[in-house]
């Protein structure tokens, strides 16, 4: 849905319901299913204000299954119009992090819906709080069933490392820092000429 922004009445324009947005979102598997928002004008700047309730699949990033993830996201922006190119350039302050543009009069609400959607998404989606992930040793789903397998030896090629890592944290322990090479300390560096 796009709007003229000098056609939104002087009180506010309500939005309620998901009906005038098709096809809010790029990808035709994500749907919105609630949407409530006021617009208002602030002089040239318009200010949208409300939630909505969108289904996002998403695959979970311990056991890898696919799942809806249901989302609320609180909607709170304010679009100014957008600079014309070739003004000076402005520094922006911290508040105008938080400001986005329209353009040439238009406010596409369609733009807004996306961008709060994916801003809602989790950065690591998971199934359920106590997901338990897959099997490091058969890579099986262990929610499905859980798994028996011994628990993997590590590589005896890396044992040389395992004994040297301990060695060098018994030291440090014994000085009470972390270790450093014989006979240097991290100070202590040749200087270039």
């Amino acid at each position: 849905m796009i709007i003229r922004v000098s056609e939104i009445p002087e009180d506010g324009l309500a939005i309620e319901g998901v009906d005038g947005f098709p096809h809010p979102f790029h990808d035709p598997t994500w749907v919105l299913e609630a949407l409530s928002l006021f617009v208002s004008k602030d002089k040239d700047d318009v200010l949208v204000r409300g939630h909505l309730r969108a289904r996002v699949p998403q695959t979970c990033g311990r056991c890898l299954e696919p799942f809806p993830f249901d989302l609320v996201a609180q909607v709170d922006t304010r679009f100014s119009p957008s600079p014309r190119i070739g003004e000076d350039e402005v520094e922006l302050g911290p508040d105008d992090l938080e400001v986005d543009f329209y353009i040439e009069d238009l406010l596409d609400l369609n733009r807004l819906i996306q961008t709060e959607t994916e801003l809602g998404l989790p950065m690591k989606p998971l199934c359920r709080a106590d997901c338990h992930g897959l099997c490091s040793v058969c890579g099986g789903n262990r929610n499905v069933n859980p798994c028996s397998c011994a628990v993997r030896l590590p590589d005896p090629r890396l044992a040389a490392l395992k004994d040297l890592a301990e060695r060098l944290s018994t030291r440090a322990s014994l000085r009470g820092g972390p270790a450093s090479p014989q006979g240097r300390t991290p100070s202590a560096r040749p200087s270039a000429r």
